[in-house]
């Protein structure tokens, strides 16, 4: 008998870090410098979780995916293309719809734990 390990993903587990920064194309402002720290995903790679943090910057974003967020640090505004406004700061959460087009603007540098799927 073949039987399939499953384990808890912990996020105290060491992962590798990812740098980045959002495309030069849809950078508004600031010179924001991201990380991320996936700990996590499915087989399918369509669900992820991990931890997410920026420095302060503006830029578009038109998500694909649904995302579920929960903000451990800082504050950020998000603005719908529609004109919405919404602000967060440390100890909020909220999700994200696939179709969402607007901006993030991290005011105050932040973290974030992500658990993202990605509809095919």
């Amino acid at each position: 008998m073949n039987e399939r390990v499953i384990r808890i993903v912990s996020f105290h587990d060491p992962v590798t870090r990812q740098a980045q920064s959002p495309d030069r194309e849809r950078l508004i402002s600031g010179k924001p410098q991201q990380t991320i720290a996936n700990h996590f995903a499915d087989e399918s790679n369509q669900f992820f979780a991990g931890v997410w943090s920026s420095t302060r910057g503006k830029w578009r974003v038109r998500y694909t995916e649904n995302e579920f967020c929960h903000l451990t640090s800082g504050r950020l505004i998000v603005i719908a293309d529609s004109g919405e406004r919404y602000e967060f700061a440390a100890g909020d959460s909220f999700v994200i719809p696939a179709g969402f087009a607007g901006t993030w603007e991290v005011v105050e540098d932040c973290s974030k734990l992500y658990a993202i799927f990605e509809p095919r």
